[in-house]
């Protein structure tokens, strides 16, 4: 699969981004969504990491008249991925940097095919670069185990506000630094910018095309 470009995002990009979290989140978790306004929330908050902002689009090859070479293009715009700094706060004091990530979505006619493995493993490797040395966050392991992640309290990590009897199967870890979190047992902080208000999401979502919000199986928040 060679088919796709996958850049930093810019300004221009935008709008068109939120749109597809929009629709790659619509009724998915909850009736109608919020994810297309915390991105919007996210790229101005502190602990947004630009460099690991990242747009998929499929590619299209052009012709360059002046010296007959041809060039890949942007096409249609696929996915996107975006990184925020936070911290594990440890069991003997320290505060630990880690990464935590998305939301990540793919268009979705094309869920499923192979793109979000691509855009992720993409990502995750940019953020070795960096220096990074682990990311954690709430996602589905059916899916993320595919990309090297395991259930973070393998490596004795505990989400915050979660009762020691609760349910942790959604919180997943990967350390892209080998041995980062050896010697780390503590607890995860979720990033504020996460945190967005009902009303401001249903004010934000007016400047959008009206769709039906539907409660359906499955469904995690009402």
């Amino acid at each position: 699969m060679s088919n796709y470009i996958i850049r930093l995002e810019e300004q221009k990009d935008y709008r068109d981004v939120e749109n597809l979290v929009r629709e790659s989140f619509w009724n998915v978790y909850r009736p109608g969504c919020s994810e297309h306004y915390v991105i919007h929330v996210l790229r101005d908050d502190p602990a947004f990491v630009p460099e690991l902002d990242f747009v998929m689009h499929l590619s299209v090859q052009e012709n360059d008249p002046g010296d007959h070479s041809v060039a890949e293009q942007d096409g249609m715009l696929i996915g996107q991925n975006m990184f925020m700094k936070t911290v594990i706060e440890a069991d003997d004091g320290r505060e630990i940097p880690v990464l935590t990530m998305g939301p990540i979505g793919i268009t979705p006619e094309l869920k499923r095919k192979g793109y979000g493995k691509k855009l992720l493993d993409y990502c995750l490797e940019k953020a070795t670069e960096m220096g990074f040395g682990a990311v954690l966050f709430e996602g589905n392991i059916g899916f993320y185990s595919h990309c090297g992640f395991d259930y973070a309290s393998k490596f004795g990590i505990r989400y915050h506000d979660l009762r020691e009897d609760a349910d942790s199967s959604f919180f997943l870890c990967r350390e892209l630094i080998p041995g980062y979190l050896d010697d780390v047992t503590g607890v995860y902080q979720t990033p504020q910018g996460y945190y967005v208000k009902d009303e401001d999401v249903e004010e934000f979502d007016k400047q959008f095309p009206p769709k039906e919000k539907k409660k359906l199986p499955g469904q995690l928040f009402d």
